[in-house]
């Protein structure tokens, strides 16, 4: 009987991207090397197959949007909320993205924040 033989994702994305690969491409395949593709992909918040893409260098989609997500939930980067104070780079994305709510001041604020000029915002200015 003849098994495929199952390259691991870091193998896969060194041949995919070649020297040029970001590290934030190589800590995605590192992870999902050590547990598998739908695992890294809950930890960053996306599918499946945008890792799996990703780690073969064929995603179409924003690159710096996946760059962003992985470089909180798997890098350890840090921006500064002038709401919340020192936050992983995935949790802004996420608060980011979160509805206006008057139930908490908190989040009222945050809202807010997030689409008053906030540097670290990928939201459009509403007006």
């Amino acid at each position: 009987m003849n098994q495929a033989v199952k390259r691991d994702a870091l193998e896969t994305a060194r041949a995919a991207w070649g020297n040029g690969m970001p590290a934030w491409v190589e800590a995605l395949a590192i992870e999902a090397s050590k547990t598998n593709g739908a695992a890294a992909a809950r930890k960053i918040g996306y599918s499946a197959a945008v890792v799996s893409s990703i780690i073969a260098n064929k995603y179409k989609g924003r690159l710096d949007n996946v760059e962003a997500r992985v470089s909180g939930a798997l890098m350890g980067a840090t921006v500064e909320c002038s709401v919340l104070g020192e936050i992983a780079r995935d949790r802004c994305i996420d608060e980011q993205q979160r509805g206006f709510s008057t139930s908490s001041s908190v989040r009222a604020r945050i809202y807010r924040a997030c689409r008053a000029g906030c540097p670290h915002s990928r939201l459009s200015v509403e007006k």
